[in-house]
């Protein structure tokens, strides 16, 4: 498509697949403050390298990093408590949805679009959160990458939801905030639509690149007759 190309929003598809954490919900930042305070208290530092070593990775295997990159005495199932214990509360009464999502979300439902979640997090706290933004009955699959082998940019977690929802994969498009998340899409053989988030800003370039179409918020795709940003 040309930079001025505009495509009528799902008309191609019959499922939408969503990341959650900076697609869905503002809670990128949940995850950065853990990190940090987890850290600082066993006397290390946060650092941009070590965000880009567990970008994509489910929520075991970026315990398993921690374990191993910071040698720590914790097992990783100790340390996974740890953070679910840390950012329950945050995520059972203080996430938000990102803008216009409710109404996306709505939009889909009534036009018999599929709706499914493939998140790196851990399903404790997607049940907690969702649940608690009202939205938890609307999907047909939720799925975390607990549940794959192969975690993003893997496709493994879009396979299953497309396959939960009974759905080609051609037929589907995967939301996503993050690179790790795009090439997952991608490799799994679906369009992909790019979703800004604050934590990703540095990326946007190569989000943009990547990805079929971007976004910078929900409300974007609720404009009459719905449309999309192509990428080029």
């Amino acid at each position: 498509m040309d930079s001025g190309a505009k495509a009528c929003i799902l008309k191609d598809f019959d499922a939408a697949l969503f990341d959650m954490d900076g697609t869905l919900i503002d809670s990128m930042w949940v995850w950065k403050d853990i990190d940090r305070k987890f850290l600082g208290e066993r006397g290390f530092e946060d650092s941009a390298e070590v965000q880009k070593a567990i970008e994509g990775l489910s929520f075991h295997k970026t315990a398993v990093y921690f374990k191993s990159h910071f040698s720590l005495s914790e097992s990783v199932e100790e340390i996974k408590d740890i953070w679910n214990n840390m950012a329950y509360e945050v995520y059972a009464r203080d996430i938000a949805l990102k803008p216009g999502v409710a109404e996306f979300l709505d939009y889909c439902a009534d036009r018999g679009i599929g709706c499914a979640i493939a998140t790196s997090n851990s399903p404790m706290l997607v049940e907690a959160c969702l649940k608690n933004l009202g939205i938890y009955d609307i999907f047909g699959s939720i799925r975390t990458t607990l549940e794959v082998k192969n975690s993003k940019p893997a496709p493994d977690i879009y396979f299953l939801t497309a396959d939960d929802l009974k759905t080609p994969y051609e037929r589907c498009i995967v939301f996503e905030d993050i690179i790790a998340g795009i090439e997952a899409g991608r490799a799994a053989g679906m369009r992909v639509c790019a979703v800004e988030d604050d934590y990703s800003l540095p990326d946007t370039a190569r989000k943009k690149a990547l990805a079929d179409y971007y976004i910078r918020d929900f409300r974007e795709l609720l404009r009459p007759f719905g449309a999309l940003e192509a990428r080029n």
